[in-house]
């Protein structure tokens, strides 16, 4: 077997990652861009000890369930690859990945709960990261994404998993920086001044916050002129900020963010709740699938424990904490990044909450601290970015909740592997739900809920 040799294979299932698992003479083949029960003529491309990877040449039997991409770069762009699948399908097969991961990663064979569905399949995404760069010759100005597995970029003119606006925004800012004569960044020479914008936009639309990431420590007056262009001809940009990175990263964003007209946040309304959101401060990328996880997660609540004692880790601008503050005793949030926990004081502020604490902090040191303290909760909830919890968080996590963890996560292999070391600490998997936070990506939100197995004893 060689690079370059074609075979025809049946494709057994999906994968976490995007890919579909075919087989060569017993050996696994990863691909892209095919689908369960399909037979695809592929090419290997890559070959591994224990496993190979190959590019799709043809489909020979299509599955029923595949349909033509909206976008014409599905097949290439890096951003969003399962557009070639029927929504419901993607769902499904959302739910057989989480269940086999968890049974590989942790040996748990549970059942997974009907998938919460995105209101939104397209438009949803309401943090848009788009990296910028220009043509060596033209100096046009290019942004989009990049091509899968590479930092080529794709210029891409309308994604229709961003609200529409954000198009029309990037395609006039981009001809303003061309005659402003602002350049994009050029990762090989380390040159050029914009390496990405961000865009930060509320789920009713009406306010944008737009963040410059620059290869400089200063704000040029040609990037102020374009600022003050886009916030005068766009009124829903409340704030345009800067954001210095001036290393040789891939790294997005730098440590420090200024204002350069405006405000440097935005303001989320979801139901009555109001959230302000910094520049630099989490906030769910899909609000509209994001409420009706936070709903659920009240739900699972108010179904075992009355007015618990709460405790939100990796809590953000306390997203969870204020959803869940009417249903609780009280509730302590825990967030590492300091605007973030900044915003948090503002919103129990602004919706008016008497019965939230703010800790800024290391998630790890600040339970031991509550441990050393004598601190328990009766429920945990925590939503750890995508790599987890560390083992430390975890063992913490266990001693710190006297009933009930429930667990959020955007990745089941973490997901899995956290769960597997919470059973060594006594807890107990009860209930597991998936939920559509990313359409048309392999991605999967998931809420497990843990029950401390009462008759456990730790071992010393």
């Amino acid at each position: 077997m060689n690079i370059g040799d074609e075979y025809t294979v049946k494709i057994e299932k999906m994968l976490y990652g995007g890919q579909g698992l075919g087989k060569i003479d017993n050996i696994p083949v990863f691909i892209n861009n095919v689908l369960p029960d399909e037979t695809a003529k592929i090419k290997i491309n890559k070959i591994n000890k224990s496993y190979l990877e190959a590019e799709l040449i043809e489909i020979k039997e299509p599955s029923k369930f595949r349909i033509k991409p909206e976008c014409t770069f599905s097949k290439i762009c890096g951003s969003c690859d399962w557009q070639y699948i029927d929504y419901n399908e993607q769902l499904n097969q959302k739910k057989l990945i989480v269940k086999d991961v968890l049974k590989k990663i942790a040996d748990i064979d549970i059942n997974i709960v009907n998938i919460i569905n995105s209101p939104k399949i397209k438009e949803y995404r309401c943090k848009v990261q788009l990296p910028f760069s220009q043509t060596k010759v033209s100096k046009r100005l290019l942004s989009g994404y990049y091509k899968k597995n590479s930092h080529e970029l794709i210029n891409i003119k309308y994604c229709p998993m961003q609200p529409d606006i954000i198009n029309h925004i990037n395609e006039y800012l981009k001809d303003e920086a061309q005659k402003l004569n602002i350049e994009g960044y050029d990762e090989t020479r380390h040159k050029g001044l914009i390496r990405h914008v961000i865009y930060r936009i509320s789920s009713d639309l009406s306010q944008i916050l737009l963040v410059f990431v620059i290869n400089s420590n200063v704000i040029d007056k040609n990037l102020k002129k374009l600022s003050y262009l886009l916030k005068e001809k766009y009124p829903q940009i409340t704030g345009v900020c800067a954001n210095f990175n001036t290393q040789k990263t891939n790294v997005i964003t730098g440590k420090h963010t200024e204002i350069i007209t405006g405000q440097n946040f935005y303001i989320e309304t979801l139901d009555e709740k109001k959230y302000k959101v910094s520049a630099s401060s989490f906030f769910q990328v899909n609000p509209y699938c994001a409420k009706l996880i936070f709903n659920r997660v009240k739900e699972l609540i108010k179904e075992r424990i009355k007015q618990p004692s709460i405790l939100d880790a990796y809590s953000g601008v306390s997203s969870f904490g204020i959803w869940l503050s009417d249903t609780a005793k009280d509730v302590t949030c825990i967030e590492e990044v300091q605007s973030a926990s900044n915003d948090a004081i503002e919103n129990v502020k602004l919706n008016g909450i008497s019965n939230i604490k703010i800790i800024n902090g290391d998630a790890a040191k600040e339970f031991e601290k509550l441990l050393k303290n004598g601190v328990k909760f009766d429920i945990s909830v925590t939503d750890p970015p995508r790599k987890g919890c560390s083992p430390q968080s975890t063992e913490y996590l266990s001693k710190l909740t006297s009933k009930y963890i429930i667990y959020v996560s955007c990745n089941p292999a973490t997901l899995a592997r956290d769960i597997k070391l919470l059973k060594e600490k006594g807890f107990e998997p009860e209930y597991i739900e998936t939920a559509d936070m990313f359409p048309n990506t392999y991605h999967i939100e998931c809420i497990a809920v843990l029950k401390k197995n009462k008759t456990f004893k730790v071992q010393n």
